[in-house]
């Protein structure tokens, strides 16, 4: 069973923006960002930091968080 890693696909949406924008953005191949969106592939850590920076989120707010409400 793959599990979601990553929110940038949420992120997008909060923040407007397509798949499209954030690859012309961070110079990536619209592809490779479907990827990310889907849970396909990660990006790694310094990816994540420029997506974050991209769409004035902090880092954390890509991830969905391993700990659960209790």
């Amino acid at each position: 069973m793959e599990k979601d890693i990553n929110r940038i696909k949420v992120a997008l949406v909060e923040n407007k923006r397509t798949n499209k924008w954030l690859a012309e953005q961070l110079g990536k191949d619209p592809g490779t960002v479907s990827k990310w969106c889907t849970n396909t592939l990660q990006p790694n850590l310094e990816t994540l930091v420029r997506i974050a920076e991209c769409l004035g989120v902090d880092v954390k707010d890509l991830l969905w968080s391993n700990k659960k409400n209790t």
